[in-house]
């Protein structure tokens, strides 16, 4: 598998593998799964060539951290990348108050507690080397201060302020003392996104489904400030929940969310364009943020060996030039997107 190599501060940057393996699933996502089956699909991913795993303490509260430090405790450690965040800590409760009934499956009873601040950002840190085991991260993510998460942009704003304000600089100090080797925002949408990076001094953005086959807005003005700058782009959510993988169904899932009429009647129009050019939309879709300079790795979700399989299987499978082209020319896709 090719890799990129990334080195913004001249620290000796980091080798990401084009193909990440983004740990969401594996923290029993919709599902419930065993350690063996998590194992296996982590197993598939390495066997596939795959070296950057990212993972959080949402995911699962704290399942996916556990499972991913088992795995990868195994390995020597110079061999792999990982990245966690921070903003959540996981508090013992009530199986009845337990954060994520309905979309985490079996998991610890545990609630999340958000704190944004330069002690919820250290002890969030010490609490996921702790669930992992491992002896360091390479990169530290402050987590979903969107109005995704906080359901507004007043309330995603006192976050941001909050952070800002303290948790950023224990990223910083954790950074100027060589503990992690970047930090950034793992976040849901492209502008709070540039309201940090042009607010402090930012390394990488994990950007989940902002930019996509289906949606290119970030090219507006975050993209190139992020090539200006040299930072880098950890590109998650590929598929867009799926619907980009799985095709336009009435059933289909967006942004974690029963997809609307616009958005299936747009994913038909651009599988049909994929289809005259004999190539699955769920090719094109995995291979296309990787076009961009400052889209470093990209990482779908896998709950399963065949999931994990089939994803390395399509990547870096060849386009042709006409389909872009198409896509650019019925208004499916940005002129300006990098192809």
């Amino acid at each position: 598998m090719r890799v990129r190599h990334w080195d913004r501060l001249g620290n000796g940057g980091i080798d990401f593998t084009e193909l990440g393996f983004g740990s969401a699933p594996i923290g029993n996502l919709y599902r419930a799964i065993g350690d063996g089956e998590a194992h296996d699909a982590l197993q598939a991913a390495w066997d596939s060539g795959c070296r950057y795993f990212d993972t959080a303490p949402l995911y699962g509260l704290g399942l996916s951290e556990n499972r991913v430090g088992d795995f990868l405790r195994g390995k020597l450690r110079d061999d792999y990348v990982i990245s966690t965040k921070a903003g959540r800590l996981l508090k013992v409760c009530a199986p009845e108050k337990r954060t994520g009934i309905g979309k985490f499956f079996d998991t610890p009873t545990r609630q999340e507690v958000y704190d944004y601040s330069y002690d919820g950002v250290m002890r969030s840190f010490e609490a996921s080397l702790e669930r992992t085991g491992l002896d360091r991260f390479d990169i530290l993510f402050v987590h979903d201060v969107d109005i995704f998460t906080h359901g507004s942009k007043e309330a995603s704003d006192a976050r941001i302020e909050e952070f800002m304000r303290s948790g950023y600089y224990a990223m910083l100090s954790l950074r100027d003392q060589g503990v992690i080797k970047a930090f950034g925002g793992g976040i849901n949408e492209w502008q709070v996104c540039e309201t940090l990076a042009r607010r402090g001094d930012f390394d990488l953005f994990l950007l989940a489904g902002r930019y996509t086959l289906l949606e290119q807005g970030a090219l507006e003005s975050f993209l190139p400030l992020c090539t200006g700058r040299g930072i880098g782009i950890v590109l998650g959510g590929p598929y867009n929940s799926g619907i980009l993988a799985r095709g336009p169904s009435d059933d289909a899932q967006y942004n974690y969310s029963d997809a609307p009429k616009e958005v299936i009647d747009r994913v038909r129009r651009i599988d049909a364009v994929c289809a005259r050019h004999g190539v699955r939309m769920i090719e094109a879709a995995l291979n296309f943020p990787l076009r961009h300079p400052a889209v470093q790795s990209v990482i779908p979700g896998g709950q399963s060996v065949g999931e994990v399989r089939a994803n390395r299987d399509i990547l870096g499978r060849a386009i042709p030039p006409a389909l872009w082209t198409d896509l650019k020319t019925e208004g499916l896709m940005r002129p300006d997107a990098p192809v």
